[in-house]
């Protein structure tokens, strides 16, 4: 009896050992790496998905969670600027940072010196690039890789669950495609410059924004420029993350009757969207069904 209790303690011992403790800056992150990962993988996130993850307040239980975890995921591209103050935080010193930009193309890379004038300008480029799902595939390789060269012996798992994944995201990019293929060259106006990839990947315009820089908070003058850019171009859809005001969307949308639609970017920004796959669905549907 005792041996068999002991052999039932060992073996779960080894099992707790096994998984990888991971943090990642993001929910979009966050479900990649669960899907990948699967039960081999302990996951949180720092930043909730109805959060502008660019103003991120520190606090001491995001050092806590970085000083017990072994692999720590961002997006890249210094949309994390609160980042090197939580893992200097942390004195973890075995913590590996993986930096999810490196495997992909960014784009509206700055052509001048960046400065305030600027906005919030990103120097190395747009750093929402989860919006695009094929890049959604290169964030799941690297994340892959990375889970298989920390925990190798687990590394059939993670290969099984990414190819799985794989399947599905492809099955659901045809689908997408067909629901946005009708909108090809639509101009919409969104409120923050978040959606390039998006847009590049659907062929969908951007028109304007209601910021008049990225960051930068709308003012009257502006709102007056986009109302005759809307009213001009015939615009029907203004569209806008979750966390923002809609006070200038609504004021532009009751002048113009164009429809704003607040769409989150994240996973759980809103409570229905508790995948990526749920996400992208989501924006799909919205974006395809009021166009």
């Amino acid at each position: 009896m005792l041996k068999n209790i002991l052999i039932i303690f060992f073996v779960s011992a080894a099992v707790a050992v096994a998984q990888v403790k991971v943090v990642t800056t993001t929910t979009v992150i966050y479900d990649l790496v669960k899907n990948v990962g699967g039960d081999k993988v302990e996951v949180d996130y720092l930043s909730r998905g109805d959060q502008d993850v660019h103003f991120l307040e520190i606090l001491p239980s995001y050092m806590l969670k970085l000083r017990k975890a072994d692999l720590f995921f961002k997006v890249g591209l210094q949309l994390e600027m609160w980042a090197p103050q939580l893992i200097d935080g942390s004195r973890n010193s075995s913590l590996k940072i993986i930096d999810l930009s490196e495997n992909i193309a960014p784009k509206e890379i700055p052509t001048r010196k960046v400065d305030a004038s600027l906005g919030d300008v990103h120097p190395f480029g747009n750093p929402h690039y989860w919006l695009d799902p094929e890049n959604a595939k290169s964030m799941l390789q690297r994340i892959y890789e990375e889970l298989s060269s920390y925990s190798p012996e687990n590394e059939p798992h993670f290969k099984e669950n990414l190819q799985s994944y794989f399947a599905k995201l492809d099955k659901k990019i045809i689908e997408w495609e067909e629901k946005m293929s009708n909108l090809k060259q639509k101009e919409i106006v969104f409120f923050h410059s978040a959606w390039i990839y998006f847009t590049d990947r659907f062929g969908v315009t951007i028109a304007g924004y209601v910021e008049p820089k990225p960051g930068i908070p709308p003012t009257p003058s502006h709102n007056a420029s986009i109302i005759k850019l809307i009213q001009k171009n015939k615009i029907n859809l203004i569209v806008m993350d979750v966390f923002y005001s809609d006070s200038a969307p609504n004021q532009i949308a009751s002048v113009t009757g164009a429809k704003v639609l607040r769409i989150p970017t994240q996973v759980y920004g809103l409570e229905k969207n508790s995948s990526y796959i749920d996400l992208i669905d989501y924006i799909v549907n919205q974006i395809s069904s009021n166009g």
